[in-house]
């Protein structure tokens, strides 16, 4: 016997991975679109006249996210001006591809497409970077700079908003991440509807209670067009790990992504444990919780040749650059020490006696009969008379005698300034 749609009793198509309703195509595709209204609506995400950046990725989760936004916008009359904004990483063979999808996405809904890239913001692009980093790390890297990239595009666009096309398994896999790490910062903002609140720029996810295989079954069933390669460069993030537990829970018990997203939800911190401040970074004024914010940081790491500075123990990584520049400046001062130091020379007074050479005159004769005390020979050890400068001192009698290339010279160095070592 044929199963039957449980909304309008037709022909059943399709079997919802989240609820296990069977349902038709239309009544999948209604829910499916309702729902996220509904997610839209309880958190109030827009106000109508807003212009609201899309994050497009050509990726299956951006491009049902665009396709979504434009239905529910003319269906409830949302009022939204909206544009897609994409990042260029600058990975060959990936990211040049998924903007050719990214641009046919924008023919089709009749979205306005602004792009902006690693190259032009950071000097940077991602194949450069995996080339000093390596492929370990390198997701890290690029989720630093993604962010600060999409903020930094809006904030030329001037919207008011960003949406970004994270959905319910991506959320469950930031909390289990951030449980992993022990990250209670993080933990506790990372299931908000809207972040950034305290920033310029608010982030909204409307996709928040959306599942990964509902937005795959639409997609296909919808025939949008998206690209489904992955990244060149992510099989070994660690992000991946997390999924696979999820999605291996899923199997199990497919509400477990809903549970887990609850559980972060409901987390509550002690209020005598210390949070981050939020502040902004002192060199880029982006929103950071330190000094100088992560892009920053990575930045500075790669422009110096030390990529790790901006991942990992960074306090290790900052004490070896700071060592290293410390050795660095103590040579470069040794160096400069033989060249602009202070020499300090042997002088001696005499009155009515030659100075210098044992009295010999090569240095020039002070004046008077008296018979010299040999100077030079004793002490300074001059083998030459070329060897020997003499100075006249102003006060009568007296006189001051320099041995320029005497082989016993004393030459004491001080240092001009003291090196600046690089803060962080």
């Amino acid at each position: 016997m044929a199963k039957r749609c449980r909304v309008c009793n037709g022909a059943a198509q399709i079997k919802r991975p989240k609820t296990g309703d069977i349902m038709c195509k239309e009544c999948f595709y209604y829910a499916f679109e309702e729902e996220i209204h509904h997610t839209v609506l309880a958190g109030k995400l827009f106000t109508a006249g807003e212009t609201v950046a899309i994050g497009a990725s050509g990726g299956k989760d951006s491009t049902v996210l665009a396709h979504v936004m434009t239905v529910l916008n003319e269906r409830h009359n949302y009022g939204l001006n909206l544009i897609l904004l994409s990042v260029d990483e600058g990975i060959t063979g990936y990211r040049d591809d998924s903007l050719e999808t990214v641009k046919i996405n924008q023919q089709e809904y009749g979205l306005p497409l602004k792009i902006v890239s690693y190259q032009e913001l950071y000097g940077w692009t991602m194949d450069s970077i995996v080339q000093q980093i390596g492929l370990k790390n390198n997701c890290t890297y690029c989720g630093v700079f993604r962010r600060q990239a999409l903020d930094r595009g809006a904030m030329l666009l001037k919207v008011d908003k960003i949406v970004t096309g994270h959905n319910a398994d991506d959320i469950a896999e930031t909390v289990i991440m951030n449980v992993l790490r022990g990250d209670i910062a993080r933990l506790r903002r990372c299931t908000a509807v809207t972040t950034g609140t305290d920033g310029a720029l608010p982030r909204c996810k409307p996709f928040k209670y959306t599942y990964e295989k509902d937005i795959v079954m639409y997609a296909f069933h919808k025939n949008l067009t998206y690209f489904s390669t992955e990244c060149i460069y992510s099989p070994n993030a660690y992000r991946g790990f997390a999924r696979a537990y999820i999605k291996d829970l899923e199997r199990i018990q497919p509400s477990a992504i809903i549970d887990i997203i609850h559980s972060g939800e409901s987390l509550c911190v002690k209020k005598d444990v210390r949070m981050p401040v939020q502040t902004t970074c002192s060199r880029c004024g982006y929103i950071s919780s330190n000094e100088l914010c992560k892009a920053c940081v990575m930045l500075e790491g790669l422009n110096k040749g030390r990529p790790r500075l901006g991942i990992g123990k960074t306090h290790k990584e900052r004490r070896l650059f700071n060592e290293e520049l410390a050795r660095q400046a103590a040579e470069a001062a040794a160096t400069n020490c033989n060249e602009t130091t202070t020499t300090t020379t042997t002088t001696t007074t005499f009155t009515n006696s030659k100075v210098c050479c044992g009295g010999k005159g090569a240095c020039g004769s002070m004046g008077g009969s008296g018979q010299a005390p040999e100077m030079c020979g004793s002490n300074l050890q001059s083998k030459s008379e070329s060897d020997c400068v003499g100075s006249v001192s102003p006060s009568g009698g007296g006189g001051v005698a320099e041995c320029a290339n005497s082989l016993k010279k004393v030459r004491i160095g001080v240092p001009t300034a003291k090196p600046n070592l690089l803060e962080f």
